[in-house]
C-alpha cells in the first residue's frame, strides 16, 4: 500500500511518500490518498476507483469544452491614474427583445436584493464621512465600512445569501469553495451558522491571517496552487467528485444579490445627491450587485470600478468586448487578484457600470495610510483600492463639492506586510 500525504506548512504543501516495508506487487492495487490539511485533526481520504488495465482504453465520453478565453497581458491596457477608462459600449443593449429581457432581468435582481438573507450574519455597515480626506480632495468622501463586518469583509453577505437558500439535503452534502481569503471566511462562518461542513480551497499565496481564521471557524482548509484560478479548478473538480455544493465567490446570482445589499444601504444612508460609488473589482460580484440595484433605482449615479493596474481583468474584458484571461494577475492586492471575471458579472458590468479606474501599488498604499490617519483603521490592499480610485479620480477631474462613496471592502492584513506598505506610501507622498 502507498500513501500520499499533503501536509501544508504555513506557506506551502509538502508532498511525502511512505512505502511499507513489505514487498508487494502494487501494480494493479488501488491506493489511498490521505490529505493532512492545515488542521491535523481533519483528515480526508480519497479512494480512487480501480485503475484501468494499462492496455485498456478509457471509455469515450463526448462532451463540449467551452471555448478557451483569449489570454492577454495586463500591460496591454494602460491609462493615466484617475482616468475613467474601459467605458462599456452600451449601444444596442436596450433595443428590441433584448431590452425586454433587460427589464425582466432588472426586476429579478431588484427582487433578489430586497429579499436577500444577509442580516442573520452581517451588519448594516455604517457610511462614514471622512473629513480629513474630504478636505484634501475638495469633495465629500464617504466610506462604506464593510471592513467592520464580522469577518472584516463584505464577502459574508453573498456567501450566506447563497447558502441560506440551499435545501436541507444540499446542506447535508456539505459545501466547498475556492477563495483568496475573504470569501473563505464568509463561507466558513455561514457553514457554522447553518450547521453544515465546509471545505475551503485557497492558493498557497493566501496570507496566514486569512487561512488561520478560516480554520478557527471550523472549516477544512486546503492550500493548493499559486493562484486563485488553480485553487478554483481543484475545488470545482472535488465538488463533482464528492457531490459537494460549490459556493462561487462571485459568479452566482444569489452571491451577486447578497453583495447588492450594499448598494441598497448606501442609497438609504447617503445625505444629498451622489456623484459616484467607487467599487473594488476582482471577479466582479460586488460591483455587479451594487450596479444591479443602484442603476435601476438611481440611474444617474456613476458606478465606477477600481482595479490594480496589474490585475485588470474587468477593464480588459470591457475593452475587448468579451471576457479575457490575464496571462498573469499581480498579487499585491491579493483579494482582487483574479485572471478572469465571471460570466454573469461581466454581463451585468458591461450593461450597467460607467467604467474602470486603474491604480498602482503606491496609490493603494497611500490610501491605506490615509485611512489610518483618518480613523486609525488598517485596510488590506484590496480593501483600500476603492479609496485610491476615488482619490485619483477626484484629482484627475478636479471634482469639487460632490458626494462620492468608496467601499472599504476588507481589513484582513498580514502584520508583516505593514513595513512594505509604509515604505511605498512614504515614497508616494515624497
Amino acid at each position: 500500500m502507498e500513501t500520499l500525504c499533503l501536509a501544508p506548512s504555513p506557506s506551502s504543501l509538502l508532498l511525502t511518500t511512505r512505502h511499507n516495508n513489505q514487498k508487494k506487487n502494487l501494480r494493479h492495487q488501488p491506493c489511498t490518498i490521505t490529505a493532512v490539511l492545515t488542521n491535523p485533526a481533519e483528515v480526508i481520504s480519497l479512494k480512487p476507483s480501480t485503475p484501468l488495465n494499462p492496455f485498456e482504453k478509457a471509455p469515450h465520453k463526448p462532451f463540449h469544452q467551452p471555448r478557451p478565453l483569449k489570454k492577454v497581458s495586463a500591460e496591454s491596457l494602460k491609462y493615466e491614474s484617475g482616468f475613467l477608462g474601459a467605458v462599456p459600449d452600451k449601444s444596442g443593449l436596450d433595443n428590441g427583445r433584448e431590452g425586454n429581457n433587460n427589464i425582466h432581468d432588472a426586476m429579478s435582481y431588484l427582487t433578489k436584493i430586497l429579499t436577500s438573507n444577509v442580516y442573520d450574519v452581517s451588519i448594516e455597515s455604517p457610511l462614514d464621512y471622512a473629513p480629513k480626506l474630504s478636505e484634501k480632495l475638495h469633495a465629500n468622501l464617504w466610506l462604506k465600512r464593510e471592513d467592520l463586518q464580522p469577518v472584516f469583509s463584505f464577502k459574508i453577505r453573498g456567501a450566506y445569501n447563497m447558502m441560506a437558500k440551499l435545501s436541507r439535503q444540499q446542506l447535508a452534502r456539505g459545501v466547498i469553495c475556492s477563495s483568496a481569503g475573504n470569501h473563505a471566511q464568509g463561507v466558513a462562518l455561514s457553514a457554522q451558522k447553518l450547521g453544515c461542513s465546509a471545505v475551503i480551497v485557497m492558493p498557497l499565496t493566501t496570507p496566514k491571517i486569512k487561512w488561520k481564521t478560516v480554520e478557527k471557524l471550523g472549516a477544512t482548509v486546503v492550500l493548493i496552487g499559486e493562484s486563485y484560478d488553480e485553487a478554483e479548478a481543484y475545488a470545482q473538480q472535488r465538488a463533482k467528485d464528492e457531490g459537494l455544493i460549490f459556493v462561487h465567490p462571485f459568479d452566482h446570482p444569489d452571491v451577486i444579490a447578497g453583495q447588492g445589499t450594499i448598494g441598497m444601504e448606501i442609497m438609504r444612508q447617503i445625505q444629498g445627491p451622489l456623484h459616484a460609488i467607487f467599487v473594488p473589482v476582482g471577479g466582479g460580484g460586488l460591483i455587479a450587485g451594487i450596479a444591479a440595484y443602484v442603476k435601476r433605482v438611481h440611474p444617474k449615479v456613476k458606478i465606477i470600478g477600481v482595479e490594480a493596474y496589474d490585475a485588470n481583468a474587468m477593464a480588459l474584458s470591457i475593452h475587448h468586448g468579451k471576457r479575457i484571461m490575464l496571462e498573469r494577475a499581480g498579487g499585491f492586492a491579493d483579494g482582487i487578484a483574479v485572471k478572469k471575471v465571471g460570466e454573469e458579472t461581466f454581463r451585468l458590468c458591461r450593461e450597467l457600470i460607467d467604467g474602470v479606474v486603474l491604480v498602482d501599488h503606491d496609490a493603494i498604499c497611500a490610501s491605506i495610510k490615509d485611512m489610518f490617519e483618518e480613523n486609525r483603521s488598517i485596510l488590506e490592499p484590496a480593501g483600500a483600492v476603492a479609496i485610491a480610485g476615488a482619490e485619483t479620480y477626484c484629482k484627475y477631474y478636479g471634482l469639487k463639492g460632490e458626494n462620492v462613496v468608496a467601499i472599504t471592502s476588507g481589513a484582513n492584513m498580514n502584520f508583516d506586510r505593514l513595513g512594505l506598505v509604509s515604505q511605498l506610501a512614504v515614497g508616494r507622498c515624497e
